[in-house]
């Protein structure tokens, strides 16, 4: 499958958060991960200071992505806030990034070709080293970020595209299938607290209507850790899918992605290191 054009990758959704240090990371990877041309929108909601403000404004001045800039005057809430990012994007399909994610090489590429060789998938969620249900190389636990982002994007990338079954989207990198997100109606943000509940809440809304939430093992995200629930979200989710944590203990238990991590691990030992001084002879 040839390379999507940066037109016709999806919109990435970057809501900027207080950690400049994880900003300023995260939007290098980004220059130095996602094709020139690619759309991306950085949306405050009114949480960045004046070190991110110098961050975001120099980032602008120099990026080769096609991005844009806003910040609310007031705070609405993460998910409020999400919630207005996406309705803005209305049919698109979208990728929502976590502000302290890393996004290795050819990421967002992958994730479009996730979507264009299955019409059913709504969600898709990239490995991380920290994506509970998505982690490499451990399942269910928090590693730190590869060393070598250049290598494990290879290995990745030689992955079979499978695509299996997750228990839902993960919120280090999930792309959202436009037509899916309508159709369940976006994000409840008068019972959710946190983007990490809301996006569970939105997957399960999005599985029962025949769509399906699956891995994209062909991609890679790193971040420093996992995303956390909001006091009470846990509880709503509960009330709302009482199945939600039985089927998640059991796909940890279960464990149906330990051929596909071990298969990365192979291909992440076979592949070679890019040579150091590679760049220089471009």
């Amino acid at each position: 499958m040839s390379p999507a054009p940066a037109a016709a990758l999806p919109v990435i959704l970057l809501p900027v958060g207080v950690d400049d240090d994880a900003l300023d990371a995260c939007l290098g990877s980004l220059d130095a991960g996602t094709p020139a041309g690619t759309r991306i929108w950085l949306a405050d909601d009114a949480q960045a200071g004046p070190r991110a403000a110098v961050i975001i404004e120099r980032w602008l001045k120099r990026t080769p992505l096609q991005a844009d800039y806003t910040r609310r005057h007031s705070m609405i809430g993460e998910v409020a806030h999400l919630d207005e990012m996406l309705k803005a994007c209305a049919g698109a399909d979208v990728v929502v990034l976590a502000p302290d994610a890393q996004p290795l090489p050819g990421w967002l590429q992958q994730l479009a070709a996730c979507f264009a060789r299955d019409a059913s998938i709504a969600s898709a969620t990239p490995w991380c080293n920290a994506g509970e249900a998505a982690s490499w190389p451990q399942l269910g636990e928090i590693t730190a970020p590869p060393v070598d982002f250049e290598r494990t994007a290879a290995a990745c990338a030689a992955m079979p595209p499978v695509h299996p079954e997750l228990p839902c989207a993960v919120n280090h990198a999930v792309a959202l299938r436009g037509s899916a997100r309508q159709r369940a109606g976006g994000l409840d943000a008068s019972s959710y607290a946190s983007w990490y509940a809301a996006l569970i809440d939105l997957s399960l809304r999005m599985s029962g209507l025949g769509w399906r939430n699956a891995l994209c093992e062909t991609a890679f995200v790193a971040r420093g850790g996992e995303g956390l629930p909001a006091d009470g979200d846990m509880d709503t989710l509960n009330v709302r899918w009482p199945a939600w944590h039985a089927r998640l203990a059991n796909f940890l238990m279960q464990d149906p992605l330990r051929t596909q991590r071990e298969q990365l691990a192979a291909l992440y030992a076979k592949t070679a290191s890019p040579e150091p001084q590679r760049e220089l002879f471009h």
